[in-house]
């Protein structure tokens, strides 16, 4: 390193592989949606309402379809680091697009003061995914 860069303060970057970026983004996502289902047991009559069987995810179909719902931003950690980039490609627009779309409506429908932190989560899940969206179709090419 010469002492020009030392002395001027610039500290040394790298560029980041897109399939790291992507994997990254992927998991601040599910990191977002494990905080917003955590913090959602404590509002107000959330716990009695599991315990009544009274929640949302009231039938083992609801169950199922909120779990292939999340598995798929799960996999997508993984995904985005091993497949081939034109699948990868394609597989991070159409399921950023899907999970942006998915959290813009939970965000105006969850609009009430005890779910301020819900609709805050899901519109920063959706600027996240949308940034999927946005870096996928930017995927670099290769200079021939």
């Amino acid at each position: 390193m010469s002492e020009n860069k030392i002395k001027s303060g610039n500290l040394e970057d790298f560029k980041i592989n897109i399939k790291i970026k992507l994997s990254a983004m992927w998991a601040s996502v599910m990191f977002c949606y494990i905080y917003g289902d955590y913090f959602s047991l404590y509002v107000p009559n959330k716990v009695e309402e599991f315990i009544e069987g009274e929640a949302m995810l009231d039938t083992p179909f609801k169950l199922f379809a909120a779990t292939l719902l999340m598995t798929v931003p799960a996999l997508m950690i993984f995904l985005s680091v091993v497949l081939k980039p034109k699948i990868n490609r394609g597989l991070n627009i159409v399921f950023g697009i899907l999970y942006t779309a998915i959290m813009l409506l939970i965000a105006v429908t969850s609009i009430a003061p005890w779910w301020t932190f819900y609709v805050f989560l899901a519109v920063v899940e959706s600027f996240i995914t949308a940034l999927i969206v946005w870096n996928a179709y930017k995927w670099p090419r290769i200079n021939s």
